[in-house]
């Protein structure tokens, strides 16, 4: 009986999910898109395609990564520190996984009095142990390169694509005809690889190099993955590439920015990152609200009466339009760092990472200052630790 029951509910959820208005204007009904001779029309079956083809993208990215971006890596000297393992101890583990990575001071002290070590010997643990936890340099290069290489071979195949059509250069032209409008092959593949690679960044969300947007991210991707799933099936397929061409700019620029953060190649970085500026304001600032936002909310009703698809659509282009503030933010603050010292010390745009730097060698350099004014009863000026800016002179 209770079979039963959830099967009808299951049956009840599926037929309400698909009634005709949530999908298309009052007039439109599904079967107004059964294709006739050569008028195709999408189909929410034509994305079935997707699930085979996200996991045959997470394997080919891997093995690009493998075969491709750590040579590259290596070729442009991009190599991982030495990292010290953190000696096995069940106790420190199990509060590092299930409590805190950074411990209090009050919980470093019970935890040395539990397992019979010094504090010191304590704090060293987490340290190696949150070092462990970061990925390493040439991972997160070899994810970079690879986004790298979609965006632009997305960006570029779009260009390519949606060249003749007509409403590349004139958005208010995605409603001519709307919905029934017909799909070409070559938006279709766009479409659909697309929808893979998002579908396939959800899928390794678990394994990639997780930042300190994590969170935008994850709410970035789904956001994406149901836009372009809707989209489709509404038909909305028109204004969808012009989403898809858009976002594409900016993102070459920030892995290619990426790329080069990793090598080190700080003068080509910065000048990388001065374009994705420009570049993400234009796209995402001006050109996104103008030319999409404005043409779903106004253009798209001028001979329709508003629906569910309508509110829908518009809610998720609006939160991707409000990640592109958050993410602008960010960069502000970065230009007004580079601006005012002269170098992007630190990065606080959505590729926010923690250092590579090791924390072993910041405490063996607190060790060996420790050392040094030990060395002496009577301390004088050449042991005293210095600023920055201090310059050591010798005895007049």
């Amino acid at each position: 009986m209770a079979v039963c029951q959830a099967l009808w509910m299951l049956v009840s959820l599926y037929d309400w999910f698909w009634k005709d208005h949530h999908w298309f204007p009052s007039q439109y009904s599904w079967a107004d898109f059964e294709d006739k001779n050569e008028e195709i029309y999408p189909h929410p079956k034509d994305l079935l395609a997707v699930i085979p083809l996200a996991l045959v993208i997470i394997i080919v990215r891997y093995s690009f990564e493998r075969v491709v971006g750590l040579p590259l890596g290596r070729l442009m000297g991009v190599y991982d520190g030495h990292r010290i393992k953190a000696f096995h101890n069940s106790t420190l583990e199990s509060f590092f996984r299930t409590q805190d990575r950074n411990p209090k001071e009050a919980q470093l002290n019970h935890l040395a009095t539990q397992c019979n070590l010094s504090m010191r010997q304590v704090q060293h643990w987490f340290r190696c142990r949150r070092n462990q936890e970061r990925p390493l340099r040439s991972k997160k290069f070899s994810e970079a390169c690879w986004k790298c290489m979609v965006y632009t071979f997305s960006f570029v195949g779009g260009f390519f694509i949606l060249y003749d059509e007509p409403w590349l250069w004139d958005s208010d032209l995605c409603w001519h005809g709307f919905p029934k409008q017909i799909m070409k092959p070559s938006i279709y593949w766009w479409y659909l690889l697309d929808f893979g690679h998002y579908i396939s960044l959800l899928l390794t969300l678990p394994f990639d190099v997780k930042r300190k947007d994590f969170t935008e991210q994850v709410i970035h991707h789904f956001s994406a993955a149901i836009l372009i799933y809707f989209s489709y099936c509404a038909n909305y397929i028109r204004i969808g590439t012009l989403v898809i061409f858009i976002h594409d700019v900016a993102d070459i620029f920030l892995e290619a920015g990426k790329v080069l953060h990793y090598a080190q190649w700080k003068q080509s970085c910065d000048m990388i990152f001065i374009i994705f500026s420009m570049t993400f304001f234009i796209t995402r600032l001006i050109v996104f609200p103008y030319k999409v936002l404005y043409s779903t909310y106004y253009s798209s009703m001028v001979n329709h009466e508003p629906f569910f698809g309508y509110y829908f659509t518009n809610g998720l282009l609006m939160i991707l339009q409000a990640l592109h503030v958050f993410w602008s933010y960010l960069i502000l603050c970065m230009l007004f760092r580079y601006v005012n010292c002269g170098t992007m010390e630190k990065d606080v745009r959505s590729d926010v990472e923690e250092q590579d730097t090791s924390d072993d060698d910041q405490l063996n350099t607190k060790e060996q200052k420790s050392k040094r004014l030990q060395s002496s009863d009577v301390p004088d000026t050449y042991n005293l630790p210095r600023s920055r800016g201090a310059r050591r002179t010798g005895p007049n």
